[in-house]
């Protein structure tokens, strides 16, 4: 089983990672939509 410190900082850890993901999704998007409007211009 794994032990109480073990899991916090898994949990810590993949918290990280989530909120890494949400925002570097978001930039993504932002420039994904800033290259489609300067191609349309």
């Amino acid at each position: 089983m794994a032990q109480s410190g073990e899991m916090k900082a898994h949990d810590n850890t993949y918290g990280g990672f989530l909120r890494m993901l949400k925002v570097g999704t978001a930039i993504t998007v932002v420039v994904a939509l800033l290259v489609i409007f300067l191609i349309a211009s």
